[in-house]
């Protein structure tokens, strides 16, 4: 930055120029006499123009000088105001969350208007992907995973557990719905990676044979397969526990089985703030009031852990 003088020289400058004293320009700034006059000196330096006429010990600023003070006396204002409107700003915290986009289309983003009403000061940015992400290295402050809990090098808390329900839309099959163990497998079902072997065995019926028609390997994808009629699934309850409350989704059958996999709030201790804790307060109190709709099967659940 060659082409912009130190700020203390252009702050002696301008007192000077405008004093018309470099006495009462070193009184004002809170510096030395011989302070004001070495920025003088390499200030026309560094400009190549001589903005003074010396006689004797004194300084009298010529033409060259009242020009380029106007504009460095304004310079210095928008400065100054530049930094009052800095110092006045709200201070906004940020906090980064990751999770998976079925969890956070379908568990998160409907409750996030009352995170929003309860922390207007921080600013929540979402990162979602099936990948476990690197939280150092990605700048990420809390993380939503499903698995055991155990993972190296990060701190892990149960958030909850969930468990696998059969849901079709409505108007599946003309809106005529079967509700019995074997008439739900003897449907038309979309597979997605996971087996419907347990939820047969605790339903007391055979597992349907194997795969065939729609298999689908993401969520949302196959929730959206079942809200337009095209099969009966089975599907996490916290992904759509929303949709059934809306009546977009129907439960078919009480008869429901443990999700292998809880979810968890993992964090890095060197991403410790305010911003962070209070999220994860407010996730943890959602996640409670979850529990209690869904209570028996999850308070259940939750005691035997």
């Amino acid at each position: 930055m060659a082409d912009y003088p130190p700020v203390a020289a252009l702050r002696s400058f301008e007192a000077v120029a405008r004093l018309g004293s470099v006495t009462q320009a070193a009184q004002e700034l809170h510096v030395s006499h011989s302070a004001i006059s070495q920025h003088l000196k390499s200030l026309e330096l560094q400009v190549g123009v001589k903005l003074f006429n010396r006689h004797g010990r004194g300084l009298l600023i010529n033409e060259e000088g009242r020009l380029y003070a106007l504009h460095v006396r304004d310079a210095l204002q928008r400065i100054a105001e530049a930094t009052r409107l800095v110092q006045a700003r709200p201070r906004v915290a940020e906090v980064t969350l990751a999770l998976v986009p079925s969890f956070g289309s379908h568990w998160l983003i409907p409750r996030l208007p009352r995170f929003r009403a309860r922390c207007p000061h921080i600013t929540l940015r979402l990162i979602a992907g099936l990948t476990l992400n690197d939280l150092p290295q990605q700048g990420i402050d809390v993380a939503i995973r499903m698995g055991k809990g155990d993972w190296e090098g990060v701190q892990s808390q149960l958030l909850f557990r969930d468990e696998y329900v059969v849901v079709a839309a409505p108007n599946f099959n003309g809106g005529v719905l079967p509700h019995t163990p074997q008439a739900i497998v003897d449907s038309a079902l979309i597979f997605s990676m996971e087996s419907w072997q347990a939820w047969c065995d605790k339903a007391g019926i055979a597992a349907p044979p194997a795969r065939s028609g729609l298999c689908i390997n993401d969520s949302n994808l196959l929730l959206e397969a079942v809200r337009l009629g095209q099969g009966i699934a089975l599907e996490r309850r916290s992904v759509v526990q929303a949709a059934i409350q809306r009546g977009e989704l129907v439960q078919l059958s009480p008869v429901s089985v443990a999700y292998p996999w809880p979810y968890w709030l993992v964090t890095t201790p060197d991403r410790d703030s305010d911003a962070r804790r209070e999220l994860i307060g407010w996730l943890q109190e959602e996640a409670a009031s979850y529990l209690q709709l869904t209570e028996p099967w999850q308070a259940g659940s939750h005691a035997d852990a």
